[in-house]
């Protein structure tokens, strides 16, 4: 029997909670005809007929004056909530007083549970940034255009970002017990300010000539050229090397050695892959190639440089398709997470291979052949997982300078990725023109990409406020699904045009206006006149007498 009890006592609680909620929705209702009643009742002692009567004297004493600056005035305010509304909507990409309806109101109200409704649902994937595997140097690149254009290509957000960055890689608790250039850097890498960064990098440098993060510190951030910057990698590589060695021999004497160790693996393999990227960058393909393979080779757990991105940017440079090709079939896995580089590349070798001999007209009268089929398939996964690359591609958006951080499937990832592998898709003859004819496609197969997708997750709704924080501001960012008006704008850009429409018609023409405004009223208030009748034809005129009697 308790056990019988136990589970009818929930079902009556929940049956009670139910009619309560029931209640609550629509006591309003219950309110409003309670409120209609005791006026009604109320009627004789509150003089209502009088009171109206007066207010009918009052209403026909008004002069035009007072019309046109009543309808001016709610122009005004109608004006000034449109132009927040836009601005609102401009900035968060949502309206202000739908946020605030939703948000504050639908709760106090009573509307939706939204704690419990969702448990069956997806749960949609966290917008977490990205370090760019391919982002450029700040001394010899990033200020080279705040000199020439004046504008700073990176946010304080991105920067925020790589200060964490290089505080977790080359950094570890033991540094701040050391009096000697570890402590040095360690507040350097905390520092916000460049100047007070590079003075601190100097500093460690006069106690330690060989300090590899200070020397890592100036080539990114001092250097003015990438051969400069090649030149301190160089240097830093020797130090990085020897400290690498001398931990991995102490890493398992106690938890403090293998968290220096970890730094020194981490400044290593940091400084390698930067200077294969100057390597990259002054024309020295082949030797950067080598050093990722490298790498890729004696650090395969380090995953969190994606060297494997810079290499096959750089095979592709080179036109080495086949070797692109077997690093997509090791790291275009399902466990793996993607990314712009592994679809869009994917894409292009299976474009490449007919993409010579595509053409529209002939594909529309015979139809696509497998290996048509295969590239274009393979167009549609790629803007699937990043429907922004395309307008870069195509040179539809102009371009900017690539952040530091990227959030995958966002704007800041298409402008990384299409920044450095729109060569590769102009030298492939007929790629740029097979993805134009093709990737619109993908967006008939994915109508509601917020809520369900087709090879991915549905389309993370953050990314836009991720992006806006991670691009400069004179950068327009692309937003996808193309987001509508919201409703509360276009009615308040309605009720600014037809308030000031009146107000100018009622200045020009005082007496029609008048005339108007008078037949409306009066056939307004007519329904309540005569549904007022009815009821007093009914309900007896002593039963307010009635009541104060009981």
């Amino acid at each position: 029997m308790a056990g019988v009890e136990a589970v009818v006592a929930p079902s009556r609680s929940e049956k009670l909670k139910g009619v309560l909620n029931w209640i609550w929705t629509y006591l309003w209702a219950i309110w409003f005809f309670l409120v209609v009643f005791l006026i009604y009742v109320l009627r004789i002692p509150l003089k209502l007929s009088e009171n109206m009567n007066l207010v009918a004297m009052f209403l026909n004493t008004l002069t035009p004056k007072f019309y046109v600056a009543l309808t001016g005035t709610s122009s005004l305010i109608s004006g000034l909530i449109l132009i927040f509304e836009w601005w609102y909507f401009r900035k968060y990409g949502t309206s202000f007083i739908e946020q605030v309806s939703l948000n504050h109101l639908s709760p106090w109200l009573g509307g939706s549970d939204t704690s419990g409704s969702g448990t069956n649902q997806q749960s949609p994937p966290e917008c977490k940034t990205w370090r760019n595997p391919l982002n450029l140097f700040r001394g010899s690149e990033y200020n080279r255009y705040t000199w020439v254009t004046g504008k700073d290509p990176l946010t304080y957000y991105d920067m925020n970002q790589s200060a964490q960055d290089h505080q977790t890689l080359f950094t570890c608790d033991s540094d701040s017990k050391r009096p000697s250039d570890e402590a040095v850097m360690l507040r350097a890498w905390r520092e916000r300010n460049p100047q007070n960064r590079i003075k601190a990098a100097h500093e460690a440098l006069e106690k330690s000539p060989d300090c590899a993060a200070a020397l890592i510190l100036l080539a990114e951030e001092e250097s003015t050229t990438i051969a400069e910057a090649e030149r301190l990698f160089r240097q830093a590589l020797k130090s990085a090397d020897t400290n690498f060695k001398r931990s991995q021999a102490l890493q398992h004497h106690s938890p403090t050695h293998e968290k220096i160790h970890r730094r020194d693996l981490n400044i290593l393999v940091y400084n390698k892959r930067r200077l294969a990227m100057c390597m990259r960058k002054l024309g020295r393909t082949k030797e950067a190639v080598k050093i990722m393979r490298d790498l890729i080779k004696e650090f395969p757990v380090v995953s969190m440089f994606q060297i494997h991105e810079n290499l096959i940017e750089a095979l592709l440079e080179m036109q080495y398709y086949a070797d692109v090709q077997a690093l997509l079939a090791k790291y275009d896995d399902i466990s793996l997470p993607k990314s712009a580089t592994i679809c869009y590349t994917a894409a292009l070798l299976k474009a490449r291979a007919v993409c010579d001999k595509f053409s529209p007209e002939v594909a529309s009268k015979r139809g696509l052949t497998t290996a048509e089929m295969n590239a274009v398939e393979a167009i549609h996964r790629a803007v699937e997982f990043n429907p922004h690359v395309p307008k870069y591609l195509l040179e539809i958006k102009s371009f900017i300078l690539p952040p530091e951080h990227i959030l995958k499937r966002g704007d800041s990832e298409a402008i990384a990725y299409s920044f450095f592998h729109l060569p590769h898709w102009k030298r492939v003859e007929g790629a740029l023109q097979l993805l134009q004819c093709t990737w619109e496609g993908t967006f008939r197969m994915i109508p509601s990409p917020l809520e369900k997708g087709h090879l991915f997750y549905p389309y993370p709704s953050c990314t836009e406020s991720v992006d806006r924080e991670l691009l400069p501001a004179f950068h327009e960012v692309s937003v996808y699904p193309k987001k509508e008006l919201p409703f509360f704008i276009l009615f308040t850009a309605g009720l600014c045009t037809f308030t000031a429409l009146l107000a100018l018609l009622t200045h020009q023409f005082p007496e029609p206006m008048g005339v108007i405004a008078k037949a409306f009223l009066s056939s307004l208030s007519a329904p309540f006149s005569f549904v007022l009748e009815k009821i007093e034809s009914i309900v007896p005129a002593s039963l307010w007498q009635q009541l104060t009697r009981l």
